[in-house]
């Protein structure tokens, strides 16, 4: 049992302090330094009210001399004040980078969200056949979807508009086809944009130019077909995830293969990665997830669901949420083998009266290092899409609110700054073709996601 756990975390740290570097969020500290102001103005409106007629004639004099000043000098001045709040901003970046590292952070944001009108969601359509997977760009600028009809499209997210296709081709024409010639399953981009991968049915994995959608090269060596992918976060250490029940590392910026990891007993059906030297992936019917340690070579196993485990995404370094066949939605720490929580039936029960079976969680999605996480369902015309609120300390998972969705739900991805979440619906699954619906349409839905003015001012 000793052996499952993490090594001493003391060491962990010691092992990644400082490759966990982030961007700084400087709103908190402009935030502060208006209301000082604001507050400060007030308190010299109030008391001139009280003051003499020399008072008076002395402020009236001190603010001709602001107005008399060049801007150089009211540059200087408001460099000065701001550096009086720099020591707030500084703690607070600080923390946040000790809790990220930690795996430990986690912004509130959950209870700002409230559900979008039905108007307000739109649906992009190009693809023929279902839309098995999609990616953001860090910018948010652009979408990139692919689907069973072997196509990749780029969308100008703002606008919905089609900016490129890549269209498919037919097996056999793959030494001349410049894209993919079977159903592509999987897609990730790197957090510099510099490349896009995408994985199909024909054991093979592509590397794209996002901008021009210009083809790089390929990556062989997987034995079936290719169903995850994931950058590490900062760099350009690609992982890979198959049917053949293998783990394969690549070095995209070198064009070359690192190594190859084993232990899954079944296909494995999903994968993800933060910036950590790891990878966390979802071994399907042997109903085991587990955590790759790449630079200790080893692996942590974990064992929860009823059923085929479908899906999983990392919520920060030390939790993620999965989602299964048997129809529930779980939460995990890497410190623990069973779920923290499990909400059985997460989107209810579908058949006739006495023979009812749970809607098949085909997808979750992550709103990175916050209280925020999301679920699709497969199997009906009814189906749907959840957002769920992470208990404090991620003890548990409350409903937020659900989003009607006709079709399967193959994939899901939040914007970086969470304004947004994508759902890539198909008439199939993205795994096979048990059966169909016909009254969804494939395409992708943007849903916007709105936050309560009364809840920001409340945080």
């Amino acid at each position: 049992m000793s052996n499952f756990f993490i090594k001493k975390k003391t060491g962990s740290l010691a092992m990644n302090k400082g490759a966990f570097k982030r961007k700084g969020d400087a709103d908190d500290g402009k935030g502060r330094l208006k209301k000082s102001k604001k507050r400060a103005y007030e308190e010299i409106s109030s008391d001139s009210e009280n003051e003499s007629a020399d008072a008076n004639k002395k402020q009236k004099e001190n603010e001709d001399y602001e107005i008399d000043e060049t801007p150089q000098e009211k540059k200087l001045h408001k460099r000065a004040e701001d550096e009086a709040f720099e020591p707030d901003q500084v703690a607070g970046r600080l923390q946040e980078d000790v809790l990220e590292q930690k795996g430990k952070l986690q912004r509130l944001i959950a209870k700002e969200l409230i559900a979008p009108e039905a108007s307000e969601v739109r649906l992009l359509r190009g693809h023929k056949l279902s839309v098995t997977c999609v990616v953001i760009t860090p910018d948010e600028k652009h979408i990139f979807s692919a689907s069973k009809d072997c196509s990749i499209i780029k969308w100008d997210a703002e606008s919905g508009k089609k900016l490129q296709k890549i269209s498919g081709g037919r097996k056999g024409t793959e030494d001349r086809h410049v894209g993919h010639t079977a159903h592509v399953l999987c897609m990730a981009i790197s957090s510099d944009c510099k490349y896009l991968a995408t994985g199909d049915m024909n054991k093979l994995i592509m590397i794209w130019d996002p901008e021009t959608c210009k083809r790089l090269y390929n990556f062989t060596g997987h034995k079936d077909a290719v169903s995850g992918l994931a950058f590490r976060r900062g760099t350009h250490t690609l992982y890979s995830a198959s049917h053949d029940r293998s783990i394969k590392v690549w070095s995209v910026d070198e064009n070359a293969y690192v190594e190859t990891l084993f232990g899954h007993q079944d296909v494995i059906t999903g994968l993800d990665c933060l910036s950590r030297e790891r990878c966390v992936t979802t071994g399907g019917r042997d109903r085991t997830v587990r955590v790759w340690k790449i630079a200790e070579e080893s692996q942590l196993v974990f064992h929860g669901h009823e059923g085929s485990i479908d899906c999983i995404q990392l919520i920060n370094e030390e939790h993620m949420v999965t989602g299964g066949d048997d129809g529930s939605l779980s939460l995990w720490t890497v410190n623990k083998k069973r779920p923290l929580s499990t909400v059985k039936q997460a989107h209810g029960l579908h058949g006739t009266a006495g023979l009812e079976q749970p809607y098949w969680v085909s997808s979750v999605a992550a709103l990175h290092n916050s209280d925020t996480v999301a679920s699709g369902a497969s199997g009906s015309h009814s189906s749907s899409v959840q957002l769920w609120k992470c208990d404090q300390g991620f003890s548990g998972l409350q409903r937020l609110f659900s989003i009607p969705v006709a079709g399967f739900v193959n994939c899901l991805k939040f914007s970086t700054s969470g304004k947004f979440l994508v759902a890539g619906v198909g008439q199939e699954h993205r795994l096979g073709r048990w059966w169909r619906i016909k009254e969804a349409k494939n395409g992708l839905y943007i849903i916007p996601l709105k936050r309560g003015e009364k809840e920001q001012e409340a945080a």
